[in-house]
C-alpha cells in the first residue's frame, strides 16, 4: 500500500484531535506498549487499569556526505546527481497507544497508531490492533499494518538499532517492512508456570507488496511464520537468543511466459518458459531465516554479536529484484514478464560498549546475492538477459555512537559498499557509492 498522506486532514481538526490527546496523556501515566515497533519483547509493560494513552516518539536529523555526486545508496535513498552530500530528517516518529487490561490487571487489548513525519511528507507508518487470550494466557492476535515477522533485522527498532539503516537484502526484499494482515502468536505469559517461557510462536497472512503497494492485485496471500527464543542467561556473563523464520507466498502470472535460470549450451543463463506456468500461475516468493544474538560481560563493557541469514527463491522483473508494487506493462500493452532467481544475504554485528554504556563502537557487514546461479564476468554475456539486478553487493560499515542519556545519541557511521565486477556497463568496476553519515537522535 502506498503511504497514507494526511493532507485530507484540516489543519484546525488535526490540532484539535492532537491536543485532546495530549490532555489526557499529561493527565494520565503508565501505557500499554510493545518495547520496539511491533512484535517483540511483549509482555514487558505494566499497565495501570486506570491509564491507557501514552505518546512516545523520536526524530533522527542527519548530515550524509558520498563518495560520488548522484550516489544511489541504500542508506537514506539515491543523492540527487549533482549533489554529493545534504541534511535530511531521516525518520521523524510519533506514536500512538491505547491500551487495556482486564480485572487481574493483565494485558487485554492494544491500539497502536505510528506516523512518520520527514521533509518528504507525513506518512502512516503503523496501525494496528491487539487482543490477548487470558482464559489460556497463551495466544494473542494482531491485524493490521505492521512489521512482518520474518527475523531479527526486520523488527528491530529504527530508534534502537546501532546502524543507520537496515541491509541491503531486507531494503530490497521487506521494502517498508510492514504490511497488512493477521497474524497469531503463542507465548507462555503464567506466572505460575516456568515451562515453555522460553520460546514465541509467530504465524501470520500477508498481502505480499507491503506499504509499497496502492492494495492487494491478486489473490495470493503470505504465510509468515517464526520460532522466537528469547534472550537466555549461560550462566553470568552470556546471554544467547535467536530464531528462526520462513515465508512462503507468490504472485501471479500475467504474461505468457516467465524468465528462469535454465542451462543451455553449457552456459547458464535466463531463458524464457511457457511449459511450466500459464498466466493465473502462482510464481514462487520462498524465504528461509536463521538469527542468533550472543551478548558476552567482558572487562571493556558489554560485547555482542549478531548473525543472521537468509536464502531462497524471489519473483520480480528483470531489472529489479524489489518485491513488485504493481504488475507494469510494456510499451505493447502486455504485462512484463517476471523473473524468477535463487537468492541468498545476511548481516553480521559486533557491538562492543567501551568502559560504560555511554560509548559504543559498531562494525558490520551485510552482503545480497540476488542471483546465486550467476556471478562476476558470466553477468553481461552475450544472449544472458542478466542485468543489474542480478549483480551481488556486500557492505562494511563501522561507526561510534554516543548516548548522552536516554533521549539522545550521537551516531557516526561510514560505509564501504562493494559491488561484483561484470561485464555489464557501470558495473566493470567498483562504484563509487560510500557514504558517511552523521546523525543526532532526540527521543521521548
Amino acid at each position: 500500500m502506498r503511504p497514507v498522506h494526511l493532507q485530507q486532514i484540516p489543519m484546525k481538526r488535526l490540532l484539535h484531535i492532537l491536543s485532546l490527546v495530549l490532555i489526557q496523556q499529561t493527565a494520565q501515566g503508565q501505557f500499554l506498549m510493545d518495547i520496539i515497533d511491533t512484535t517483540k519483547e511483549l509482555g514487558k509493560s505494566n499497565v495501570d487499569r486506570a491509564n491507557h494513552i501514552r505518546i512516545s516518539g523520536y526524530m533522527q536529523a542527519q548530515f550524509q556526505i558520498a563518495s560520488a555526486k548522484g550516489a544511489d545508496s541504500y542508506g537514506g535513498g539515491p543523492f540527487a546527481p549533482q549533489s554529493n552530500n545534504r541534511f535530511m530528517i531521516r525518520r521523524g516518529r510519533v506514536r500512538f497507544d491505547y491500551g487495556r487490561t482486564d480485572a487481574q490487571n493483565r494485558n487485554q487489548m492494544q491500539f497502536v497508531l505510528q506516523l512518520d513525519g520527514t521533509e518528504r511528507g507525513v506518512f502512516i507508518r503503523d496501525l494496528w490492533g491487539r487482543f490477548w487470550d487470558n482464559k489460556w494466557e497463551l495466544f494473542h492476535f494482531t491485524t493490521g499494518m505492521f512489521a512482518r515477522p520474518f527475523g531479527f533485522e526486520i523488527n528491530y527498532s529504527s530508534g534502537d538499532r546501532e546502524t543507520p539503516e537496515r541491509g541491503r537484502m531486507s531494503q530490497t526484499l521487506m521494502r517498508t517492512e510492514r504490511d497488512l494482515g493477521l497474524m497469531a502468536s503463542m507465548e507462555n505469559r503464567r506466572k505460575s508456570s516456568g515451562s515453555w517461557k522460553f520460546f514465541r510462536i509467530d504465524a501470520g497472512l500477508f498481502n505480499g507488496q507491503g506499504l509499497t503497494a496502492p492494495g492487494e492485485f491478486d489473490d495470493f496471500k503470505d504465510f509468515i511464520g517464526q520460532v522466537v527464543i528469547k534472550p537466555q542467561k549461560l550462566g553470568e556473563q552470556v546471554t544467547i537468543g535467536g530464531g528462526v523464520s520462513m515465508l512462503l507466498g507468490g504472485l501471479v502470472q500475467n504474461s505468457a511466459y516467465t524468465y528462469r535460470m535454465q542451462e543451455k549450451n553449457s552456459i547458464v543463463q535466463f531463458l524464457p518458459d511457457s511449459t511450466t506456468t500459464t498466466p493465473g500461475a502462482k510464481l514462487p516468493r520462498r524465504y528461509y531465516g536463521i538469527n542468533t544474538q550472543l551478548k558476552y560481560k567482558t572487562a571493556w563493557g558489554l560485547s555482542e554479536i549478531r548473525g543472521e541469514f537468509w536464502k531462497g527463491t524471489q519473483t520480480a522483473f528483470q531489472n529489479s529484484t524489489t518485491t513488485p508494487d504493481a504488475l507494469p506493462l510494456l510499451a505493447d500493452g502486455k504485462f512484463a514478464p517476471m523473473y524468477i532467481r535463487p537468492f541468498n544475504g545476511g548481516f553480521f554485528y559486533f557491538l562492543q560498549n567501551i568502559a560504560s554504556t555511554k560509548h559504543q563502537v559498531v562494525l558490520k557487514y551485510d552482503w545480497y546475492d540476488p542471483n546465486t546461479r550467476v556471478s562476476g564476468l558470466a553477468l553481461g554475456a552475450n544472449g544472458s538477459n542478466f542485468t543489474e539486478a542480478d549483480v551481488r553487493y556486500g557492505t562494511w560499515g563501522t561507526g561510534y555512537i554516543y548516548h548522552f542519556d536516554e533521549h539522545l545519541k550521537l551516531v557516526f557511521y561510514y560505509e564501504w559498499v562493494k559491488n561484483e565486477m561484470t561485464l555489464l556497463n557501470e558495473y566493470t568496476i567498483d562504484k563509487s557509492d560510500n557514504i558517511f553519515t552523521v546523525r543526532a537522535q532526540f527521543r521521548f
